[in-house]
């Protein structure tokens, strides 16, 4: 981990380690300062107010082990220490999937944000690297606060670098299942879109289906047909081929599917049909994982367990 230091002029610098050589400069501030700092870390090196080797810098800045980054007086501790001092109550019932030296894979319960900052506090990571002491825990990919299932953790920058790669090259595959309303037909079949981020009228952070954005694919497969005075549902399995923001709810509402429980892109109607069949909450769930371990070279493959929230659609 990077460490901080004072010189005789008492200006504070951060000493880059090994574990952090070839990171991204403001990614290395709000792992050690603290992520609800990201704004004005990001803020503060725009303006040049931070300073890696006595330069300016960008956020993007790649840094390596030995540079030295200055911190203004508002990024600055009281004291030099290692990491900052973070308490939380710690999650209870959390259910791990898998874990070794590398490597921690956990069960994410829904509703539960994996990164602090916008409004939130702290997230699950900060959590994590408190409650198991780990303070190299890392993230090797996101799910949204409204989604449950397998979320994959690196403990050490090796493990984490692997991970990234795997996941940007898709050599790591990940399978969704949803309650989507409708039956989609055909029951097998690709959904292709052109991603754009944007903001509604109303201030609201929206995905949109346009020609100017990003690519996004993702397979589809119809498990169980289910209908309930009337109202027809569905559970389907989804296998993405690319990472894009809320990608999977974006492209399924499109193609007149919504996720059951969507409240930013289900209609009013499909809201209320969910409600009468007791459904509560997006129902999202990453069902399975599967990569190449980064050391064993082995392939490994984690299932979250059916949610408790869906267990009446077993009837």
């Amino acid at each position: 981990m990077a460490s901080l230091e004072h010189n005789h002029e008492q200006e504070s610098h951060l000493i880059i380690n090994i574990n952090e050589d070839n990171s991204r400069l403001d990614r290395v501030l709000c792992r050690l300062l603290g992520q609800e700092k990201r704004t004005l870390i990001l803020r503060l090196i725009r303006k040049g107010n931070v300073r890696v080797n006595g330069k300016r810098a960008k956020p993007d800045l790649r840094v390596i082990s030995g540079d030295s980054v200055f911190l203004p007086a508002s990024l600055r501790p009281e004291n030099a220490v290692e990491t900052p001092t973070f308490t939380a109550p710690p999650i209870k019932n959390l259910i791990t999937l898998f874990e070794d030296d590398d490597l921690l894979v956990i069960d994410k319960a829904a509703g539960m944000v994996v990164h602090g900052g916008s409004g939130h506090d702290s997230g699950l990571i900060e959590r994590l690297k408190v409650q198991y002491n780990l303070p190299e825990l890392r993230l090797a990919h996101r799910l949204d606060r409204d989604t449950s299932g397998c979320l994959l953790l690196a403990k050490n920058l090796h493990a984490l670098r692997h991970l990234t790669t795997s996941f940007r090259e898709r050599d790591a595959h990940k399978t969704y299942l949803a309650w989507v309303s409708g039956h989609p037909y055909p029951y097998a079949g690709r959904m292709q879109s052109k991603l754009l981020k944007g903001i509604t009228q109303s201030g609201e952070r929206m995905v949109v289906d346009s020609e100017h954005g990003q690519d996004a694919t993702t397979d589809i497969q119809t498990i169980l047909l289910r209908e309930y005075q009337d109202w027809k549902y569905s559970l389907v399995a989804l296998q993405p081929h690319s990472g894009r923001t809320h990608q999977l709810r974006v492209q399924l509402q499109h193609e007149g599917h919504a996720i059951l429980g969507d409240p930013k892109y289900a209609e009013k109607k499909e809201i209320t049909a969910y409600k009468t069949i007791k459904g509560k909450g997006l129902a999202l769930h990453a069902w399975r994982l599967r990569f190449i371990h980064p050391s064993t070279g082995k392939l490994l493959e984690c299932r979250a367990p059916w949610p408790e929230r869906w267990a009446h659609f077993k009837a």
